[in-house]
């Protein structure tokens, strides 16, 4: 989808076994407008596996309700505790599931990218980062839930429109592995110790 095209709409999405964050915003000449945020609370569901049922379920709400053009998701961040690490990777995995099950593009960005495009530090704190998008983007105090994980999945949105909305974007969005041999045919050679295997 091009990134000049008059009117999109983005959302965001803060994956989380917890507590998952959301943002929508609505791209119209090349201005972002603030449309909505907020969290899914997962917290009481014990059970693994029915928590990814409900990320999936949330997320394809929203996608229904908001009709987006495209989603970004923050990935995962590397933490000492692998199991915590895991089912987070799955949440997002789940949540990426349901944008491409409606054929919307995916964008990915890391939680430094994400910070560094939204305040211009990598390291700032979820309470900066929330600060700033309030500031940018005009958000009624009433609109905030004290979770900071609504501003996160708000603020990938942002960065994501942020690196769109140039003529250079430095983030390719692939709908699938089928997209990504397409788009990039060239790197793509047969293997000279398997004719059969295709190597990237």
């Amino acid at each position: 989808m091009s990134s000049y095209q008059q009117e999109r709409i983005i959302l965001g999405i803060d994956p989380g076994t917890t507590i998952m964050g959301y943002g929508v915003l609505r791209v119209f000449e090349k201005k972002a407008q603030y449309i909505t945020l907020g969290i899914v609370n997962l917290k009481s569901i014990r059970n693994h596996y029915l928590t990814l049922k409900k990320v999936f379920e949330e997320v394809t709400h929203l996608i229904e309700k908001y009709l987006p053009d495209e989603l970004a998701i923050e990935s995962p961040f590397f933490e000492k505790n692998v199991q915590s690490m895991l089912k987070l990777g799955r949440a997002q995995g789940v949540a990426i599931t349901a944008a491409i099950s409606h054929d919307i593009p995916i964008a990915e960005y890391a939680p430094l990218k994400i910070k560094m495009a939204i305040t211009g530090q990598g390291r700032a704190s979820k309470e900066q980062v929330s600060a700033m998008l309030c500031k940018i983007l005009k958000i009624p105090v009433s609109d905030l839930p004290k979770e900071l994980d609504a501003t996160d999945g708000l603020a990938a949105a942002y960065c994501h429109y942020l690196q769109t909305n140039t003529i250079a974007t430095t983030t390719t969005k692939y709908r699938n592995w089928k997209d990504f041999v397409v788009k990039n045919n060239t790197r793509i050679k047969k293997s000279t110790s398997d004719k059969n295997q295709l190597s990237v």
